[in-house]
């Protein structure tokens, strides 16, 4: 359930369709320039969003390239399917 409703309407930026966000979501969320989103679309037609969280990639040194190349296919195609089996 929404704690606070905003409204935006969506405006051409360049060949593309856009919105700007309101200084409390950037503040809610966390979010600075820069920052990489990800957008989360709900069969219901809902779409939410938030901050990609960063990560340490200093500890992937060791790993073949070929592995970690696999690694990040399969979160990719399935990290909603493994999200959900974490939350069983």
């Amino acid at each position: 359930m929404a704690v606070k409703e905003m409204e935006r309407k969506i405006t051409k930026i360049g060949n593309s369709l856009g919105m700007t966000l309101p200084q409390e979501v950037i503040k809610h969320a966390n979010i600075k320039q820069g920052d990489e989103i990800k957008f989360i679309l709900e069969k219901d037609g809902s779409v939410s969003f938030k901050k990609q969280k960063q990560l340490n990639t200093e500890v992937l040194n060791d790993f073949d390239q070929d592995f970690l190349d696999g690694l990040k296919d399969l979160f990719d195609n399935y990290d909603q399917t493994l999200q959900n089996l974490a939350n069983r």
